[in-house]
Order: C-alpha cells, then sequence, then structure tokens
C-alpha cells in the first residue's frame, strides 16, 4: 500500500525522496528501489490519459533507456504504444552555397533493428507512475516548497504540510529546480532566439519508420514515426517571431505552410493535433552533486531539441545515479555522503558534457549565415555520406554515451 501520511521532523529519516514526477524523476525512484534503497517519491500526480486535452508530445527513447524500461518492468506497458525508429534521415534544406547531401542512418548498418522508439510523453509517464505506485513504500502527491539541511540529511517541506527526513535528495524538479537552489548549485543557462513547437498530424504516405530532420537557416523540422503508419509527430524549430506566427494560424493553415516545409516527403498533411510552443533554451549545472542533493534531468541540464538527446540523457542520469547509491550502500555508508555525490558528478560529467557542446555546435550552425562555419558543416556531412565507417561510428557515438552505459541499461544476457 502506498502512504501518505502526515510526517514531522521525530519521523526516521528515509533513504531518497526523489522531486518531481516527470518521466526522468519516475524512472530514477524506480531505479534506486530498484537497487534496494527506501524510496520517497514527491510529486503532482500526472494527469490521466483520458482526462482533458491530450498531450501529442513524443519522446524518442534510444535503445539503452529503452533497455532501462525493460529492467524497471514498465517496457510491456510502453511497447503497444512505441514506434520503431528504423532510419534517421538529415536533408540539408537551406540556401547555403555548401549545401550537403542527404544523409541516410539506417539501425541495420548497426545490426539493430531499430535505434530506439517513439513514445506518447503521456503513455510513457502513466506507465511510470503506475509501476511507482505498484512498487513505492510512500507517494506524497504535493510540491516541495522549502529544503533544510541538516547534518545527517535534509528535511522536505510540502506544499500540503508534510516534512519527509531523508539523507539524499534527487531534483528532478524541472529548469527551476527548488532542490537545485536549496543546495546552492550555480548553473550557467543561455537562449537562443528560437523557439519550437510540438505536435502531430496525419499523412497519405506512410512513414515506414523513417524520422526525417531537414536543417535550414535558423533551425530544424523534425518528424518522427509513431505507431499509425500514416502518423508522424512533429518538432519544428525556428526563430520565435515565426514560431509565434505559426502559433496564430488555424491548423488548416498550419498544415499549408508544414506541407511547404515538407516539400511532399510524407505526402499530403491532416489532422493537426494539440500544438504546444516552447523556448530552445540551454542549461548546465556546475555540478550534478552537491550537499546531500543529486540532479538529474532538467535541473541538471538542457538542450535545444536535436538528435533526441534531452531525456534519454536524463535517463541516463537516473541509471547512473542509481549505480552510485548501490555502491553506497554496498560500502555500509548512507546514500547522500559526500563521496558517493562525487562519484556520481564525476561518472556523468563526460556524458553530459559532450552532448551539451555537440548538440549546441549543431544549432548554432543552422543560426549563422558565416560561410566558412557553413562549409566545415557541409564538408562533414558529405564525409558521412561517403564513408560507411565513418556514418556507423557517428551512429555509435549518438546511441551511447562516452562512457560505459549504467548497469540497468546494459541489454539483459
Amino acid at each position: 500500500m502506498n502512504e501518505t501520511a502526515s510526517a514531522s521532523r521525530a519521523m526516521p529519516r528515509r533513504d531518497v525522496a526523489v522531486v518531481g514526477a516527470g518521466p526522468v524523476g519516475l524512472a530514477a525512484a524506480l531505479a534506486l528501489a530498484h537497487v534496494g534503497a527506501d524510496v520517497v517519491l514527491i510529486g503532482p500526480v500526472p494527469p490521466k490519459l483520458d482526462a482533458g486535452p491530450q498531450d501529442t508530445r513524443t519522446a524518442a527513447l534510444l535503445a539503452s533507456s529503452v533497455d532501462l524500461l525493460k529492467a524497471l518492468g514498465v517496457w510491456q506497458a510502453v511497447a503497444p504504444h512505441a514506434a520503431p525508429l528504423k532510419t534517421m534521415r538529415i536533408v540539408d534544406a537551406s540556401q547555403s552555397l555548401f549545401r550537403s547531401p542527404e544523409i541516410v542512418f539506417e539501425a541495420a548498418e548497426l545490426g539493430l533493428e531499430a535505434f530506439g522508439y517513439n513514445v506518447p510523453n503521456a503513455v510513457l509517464v502513466e506507465a511510470l507512475y503506475a509501476r511507482a505506485k505498484a512498487t513505492l513504500g510512500t507517494i506524497i502527491p504535493a510540491s516541495v516548497t522549502r529544503v533544510e539541511f541538516e547534518h545527517a540529511g535534509a528535511v522536505l517541506v510540502c506544499d500540503d504540510g508534510t516534512e519527509v527526513a531523508v539523507r539524499l535528495v534527487v531534483a528532478a524538479d524541472g529548469r527551476r529546480s527548488i532542490c537545485r537552489e536549496a543546495a546552492g548549485i550555480n548553473t550557467r543557462a543561455w537562449r537562443y532566439d528560437q523557439s519550437a513547437i510540438a505536435t502531430s498530424f496525419h499523412h497519405t504516405l506512410p512513414h515506414d519508420g523513417i524520422s526525417t530532420e531537414l536543417h535550414r537557416e535558423g533551425g530544424s523540422v523534425t518528424t518522427v514515426p509513431l505507431p499509425d503508419p500514416h502518423a508522424s509527430s512533429l518538432i519544428w524549430v525556428g526563430s520565435s517571431a515565426e514560431i509565434a506566427q505559426l502559433m496564430q494560424l488555424d491548423d488548416e493553415a498550419f498544415a499549408e505552410m508544414l506541407a511547404e516545409r515538407l516539400g511532399g516527403v510524407v505526402g499530403r498533411i491532416s489532422d493537426i493535433g494539440a500544438r504546444a510552443a516552447f523556448p530552445v533554451e540551454g542549461l548546465s549545472a556546475e555540478t550534478l552533486g552537491a550537499r546531500r542533493t543529486a540532479l538529474v534531468g532538467e535541473a541538471a541540464h538542457i538542450l535545444p531539441p536535436i538528435g533526441a538527446q534531452g531525456l534519454n540523457l536524463g535517463l541516463r542520469d537516473a541509471a547512473e545515479l542509481a549505480d552510485c547509491v548501490a555502491e553506497a550502500r554496498g560500502r555500509g555508508t548512507d546514500a547522500g555522503e559526500d563521496e558517493m555525490l562525487t562519484a556520481y558528478a564525476r561518472a556523468r560529467s563526460l556524458d553530459v558534457l559532450s552532448r551539451t557542446i555537440g548538440v549546441d555546435l549543431l544549432n548554432r550552425s543552422l543560426l549563422t549565415g558565416f560561410a566558412p562555419v557553413q562549409a566545415v558543416r557541409g564538408a562533414i556531412l558529405h564525409g558521412l555520406n561517403a564513408l560507411p565507417f565513418l556514418r556507423r561510428a557517428v551512429m555509435r557515438v549518438g546511441l551511447e554515451p562516452p562512457t560505459d552505459l549504467p548497469s540497468l541499461m546494459r541489454p539483459a544476457t
């Protein structure tokens, strides 16, 4: 049974509180419980799939993230709603003098059935939350308003009056993280003059498991397959002014603009889903662990929506944190000790840094009109097209971190 009883400062100190009930927070809670930690999950209950307007955003989960969901007992509920990503196309739709050839990455080149799977966000969160309700001892459906640190841990104060004493705080509470601020962890944040639209649409030609990313001046338009062979999700990145104008269009006019942008690659377009717009931003925390607090997901890093890196990076945070906590428990020390936090921050640093720099450089290369930069970008893409071994190497880099995968993300043998 789940407990939601009030806590007091005299209550026994729990191992871990995960603050935030988004996909990364839920995965972190399940992963930590999987390695034997006593976990409290704190966060508002996610909306039901059948309640209110449907969220049409999706998440492209790479193979290692799928393996994590399998290890946590979640994938079986998600799989019927997932579409395999068998092929990734990059199309240079710019007006540059150094336009590149179309690049096609095939999962079969790596001996894989698919690079990963595209999953509706709402389905993913509901499956994770259902698993959390079935396996975690305590779920508190509230928001944390204050964190007070003590020698042996922290006390989290919630907006419903609940207080929870823990040894480790896992900050999965997003880009404006209260837990990160309380721990005194600084961040570097930056903005691009860009926004993005997330939605879905239907089309007359089958997608055949192909995700298409059209690069152009100012941003990119990416279609990602949905389980229906005639439906795809969409991320349209453009200047802030352009996206604001697109959001003002009715569905018919938006479909016309999208059809013009895609140039008929998926046929005629109809049935535009609910549209959500958001600014394109970047954020990087100075460390992922300090003062009995570990950062995961958008509390730790935010990337532009290119190459399906953001959520997958956060899920690797969750899995790596579980490994580090398991090692601390094996040493007989508590989950929030400095040695554990240092080990976690060190283990995640190269993966986070390489993804942050790589995605930022790619996005800025689309924003610049500086001819030498365009020429370098074009030369790289020409090389990928001409050299299969280089193309395979780039695919492997995109799929896996530059360090060993965490235990829960390794394929079952």
